[in-house]
């Protein structure tokens, strides 16, 4: 922790990393390293921190990238701008899935109760129909699960795996499908519709009792959802464009939020930085990508 904290809606967060990221994104906990993992998407870079010791280290990729996560094999699985590529571990940089399209850049991703991972992308003009959510499974086999997405954002699943969470952002809707066989998403229907005027949802985490936790970009806020789709808790923050969140920490129960200052004329002086709301629940525990 970098030392500095606040209180906002009567809930007390710390700054875990002060930073002036743009486009900071996809918080991840490592279990096996106790780490955190983020992006900063517009910056093309990977970012690791150690609540322990402080550490911090960055790593600078080719490509503008959505989402880094855990790989069984080690090192990293990256969604990047042309697709979904490894870092680290004994291979180095390689591709697993190269897709590029003209004005389109993956975003936010997440790792499935089998080890899959399920990437997004989005079209640059956010235009709606532009974006994909697809699956690539551990040998590398890609199954698209939509293709009419216009900001591809949040993905999370029950603690039971058997319903998966997913946000499209331009519909201010967090969705939940039946996750089937893992090949396909079924009964897609509304969790929770966001009010105008409180901001679009973006990234989110399921806790441990099967709540859904969204933060809410230009809502200066984190919200947690019951399974039901009742608000259950609002965590107000100081920055308007909160991005994602994730339960880190040793006992997974510190929740990491990242945020962004791209776009924002007079950004907060915490915008881009990654906060951090102590004990605020129980998180899951995320498997690496089986690939």
């Amino acid at each position: 922790m970098t030392g500095a904290s606040g209180t906002t809606g009567g809930t007390a967060f710390d700054v875990a990393i002060r930073a002036e990221a743009a486009l900071g994104e996809g918080p991840t906990w490592d279990p096996d390293a106790q780490r955190l993992i983020w992006v900063d998407i517009l910056g093309s870079r990977v970012h690791t921190y150690d609540p322990v010791s402080g550490r911090s280290t960055v790593m600078v990729t080719e490509q503008h990238v959505g989402a880094a996560k855990p790989r069984a094999g080690g090192g990293l699985v990256v969604n990047l701008r042309d697709g979904v590529a490894t870092y680290g571990g004994a291979e180095g940089f390689r591709w697993l899935h190269r897709d590029p399209v003209p004005g389109r850049r993956a975003n936010d991703a997440a790792v499935a109760p089998d080890g899959s991972l399920l990437f997004g992308t989005m079209r640059y003009d956010e235009a709606p129909g532009g974006g994909t959510l697809s699956r690539i499974a551990a040998d590398g086999t890609v199954t698209p699960l939509l293709d009419d997405v216009a900001v591809s954002n949040g993905a999370g699943w029950s603690p039971d795996s058997r319903l998966m969470y997913y946000i499209d952002s331009p519909t201010r809707r967090v969705d939940v499908f039946d996750a089937g066989d893992g090949q396909r998403l079924l009964n897609r229907r509304p969790l929770a519709v966001i009010e105008e005027g409180a901001g679009w949802p973006d990234g989110l985490t399921v806790d441990a009792e099967g709540c859904v936790w969204v933060a809410l970009w230009d809502g200066g806020a984190v919200r947690r959802y019951t399974p039901d789709g009742e608000l259950d808790r609002v965590v107000e923050l100081p920055v308007p464009r909160p991005t994602a969140c994730a339960f880190g920490g040793a006992d997974l129960t510190d929740l990491y939020i990242t945020t962004a200052r791209t776009g924002l004329e007079a950004p907060h002086p915490l915008s881009g930085s990654v906060l951090v709301v102590p004990g605020a629940g129980k998180g899951l525990p995320q498997p690496p990508f089986a690939g």
